[in-house]
């Protein structure tokens, strides 16, 4: 059987206890943070569940490797709230299937390789906004509605959200110093859970918001006019949600190639990834990808196969159908100090420490990237835009470094060994290089230590060679490839072949 149909590899020996343990463990974790995370973008928190066990189940059996965890993660949604608050969940939906397509299809023509395309100040600008973004929303908990319209809690009930907050925080916080063996986020909501419960305090809980309380999740179209409108309307997001999905997934797939000294495979999780929010999609889930936090715990707790995921998976939707009255007695209050907690961890603090190391663009895009995450609530611009500023960036940085090394030998010929990119950018530069005037009759440019990468700088060496024409001098291009010696202009004539060393790169063009 080839390796890309085996869904398990039962040459190798796997601990059953370990992995169950692992797999319970990480059902716990994952419940308050897919809860909290449908709630944060205003999702029905039975969404984020649905997604939970989806995700989880899907990923765990066809994903890229073992141990590798996915769920309803905030990445992911995050994107997609202001499409919810623009068109409604049917669109949120429809938008989370077609961002599932559109990661199969780059695992199919195995394009996972270009989630490197986007940089790092891009990459800390989204985290970081994403949890500004995750941190400010907690807040809403703090509201409350008097005589239809949201007011900030005030007197006891703000005293008493408060208090909880912090104990949350407290326990998440301590606990990991003094043990390990539990989740502190799972141990703080039980906490929390029953001080509420013992005291009979009064405070808003997760059925004040929506019942967990369900079923199977059920199989549904999403109600949207099928055109090319609707398309337009939803593309975006579901093409930023597959993108930060594929990241954060093969991100989270080399951190755990590190840790268990082992290879997973990158297109067939970008795959896995795909069919898991399709699935989505159709089953009222809100979409996800690899979760980092679950998946550490998954492995802290032994785990190396994919059982784990398994059983993690299958305890969400046994909790979905037995637990629901449990969970919608969770106080809010507990959730709120969890999310504060994620958004804490999330936050890239060491971009403040290498800040001084880095490049001024670098900090510009990154603090630009953040600004319009916070402010827009829009992912998919903010990223979109950073992408291109970056590249910008790039291109300009890269025409500076177009420069010539000029001689004339002892026949009067005089050389021009062109060093760097010629391209659209660096055009203007490599223009200024030559002194046609002062010249001598014969002139050799060589491209030896040079690339001609596109049209533009296929055109500059035409009005180049049309300038040397017009003075009555000769000159001869070496060192280009086919590619150039046929998009030029009377080629025959300008350019010096040199079989053995001219190179065979091609340049993009038009067509």
């Amino acid at each position: 059987m080839k390796p890309y149909l085996q869904l398990f590899d039962f040459s190798k020996k796997i601990n059953y206890k370990t992995e169950i343990l692992a797999g319970l463990t990480v059902a716990m974790t994952m419940i308050p943070e897919s809860l909290s995370f449908a709630i944060l973008a205003g999702f029905p928190p039975l969404t984020g569940l649905y997604a939970a066990f989806i995700m989880g189940l899907v990923t765990a059996v066809l994903g890229g490797r073992p141990g590798l965890v996915s769920g309803g993660a905030g990445a992911t949604v995050i994107t997609l709230i202001a499409l919810m608050k623009i068109q409604g969940i049917e669109y949120v939906f429809a938008a989370v299937a077609l961002a599932g397509l559109i990661q199969i299809l780059v695992g199919l023509f195995k394009l996972g390789k270009f989630v490197r395309l986007v940089p790092q100040p891009v990459m800390f600008g989204f985290v970081n906004g994403l949890a500004v973004i995750i941190f400010m929303s907690q807040l809403e908990q703090f509201k409350t509605l008097v005589n239809g319209k949201l007011a900030w809690l005030s007197g006891t009930p703000l005293y008493i959200m408060l208090g909880l907050v912090l104990l949350t925080v407290a326990i998440v916080i301590i606990l990991p110093k003094i043990t390990k063996a539990v989740p502190a986020s799972l141990v703080a909501i039980i906490v929390v859970f029953l001080v509420v419960l013992c005291f009979g305090i009064d405070t808003k809980l997760v059925k004040n918001i929506s019942s967990v309380s369900g079923g199977f999740p059920p199989f549904h179209i999403p109600k949207v006019p099928f055109s090319f409108e609707m398309l337009k309307v939803i593309f975006p997001y579901s093409l930023i949600m597959a993108g930060v999905g594929l990241t954060e997934g093969l991100l989270t797939l080399n951190l755990v190639d590190e840790i268990t000294e082992t290879k997973g495979n990158r297109n067939r999780e970008s795959i896995a990834q795909g069919i898991a929010n399709m699935l989505n999609g159709f089953f009222t889930g809100m979409g996800g990808c690899p979760m980092i936090a679950q998946t550490l715990v998954n492995l802290s707790a032994g785990a190396r196969a994919r059982l784990s995921g398994i059983i993690a998976a299958l305890t969400i939707l046994l909790i979905i159908l037995i637990g629901a009255p449990v969970i919608d007695r969770v106080p809010m209050a507990a959730l709120v100090g969890v999310m504060m907690m994620v958004a804490i961890g999330t936050f890239e603090w060491m971009s403040f420490k290498v800040i001084n190391k880095m490049p001024k663009q670098d900090i510009i895009i990154g603090i630009l990237v953040a600004v319009i995450t916070v402010w827009l609530h829009n992912l998919a611009l903010a990223v979109l835009i950073g992408v291109i500023v970056s590249a910008l960036v790039f291109a300009w940085q890269s025409s500076k470094r177009i420069r010539a090394n000029r001689y004339i030998d002892a026949d009067g010929i005089k050389h021009y060994e062109i060093f760097g990119p010629l391209f659209f950018g660096s055009v203007a530069n490599f223009n200024e290089l030559f002194t046609i005037a002062s010249d001598p009759a014969t002139v050799t440019v060589d491209f030896k230590h040079s690339r001609v990468f596109d049209m533009s700088g296929i055109d500059a060496l035409n009005k180049l060679t049309e300038r040397y024409r017009a003075a009555n001098k000769k000159l001869l291009l070496k060192h280009l490839s086919d590619d150039c010696r046929h998009l030029l202009k009377n080629a025959d004539e300008i350019i010096q072949v040199n079989i053995i060393e001219d190179p065979t790169y091609r340049v993009a063009t038009e067509r």
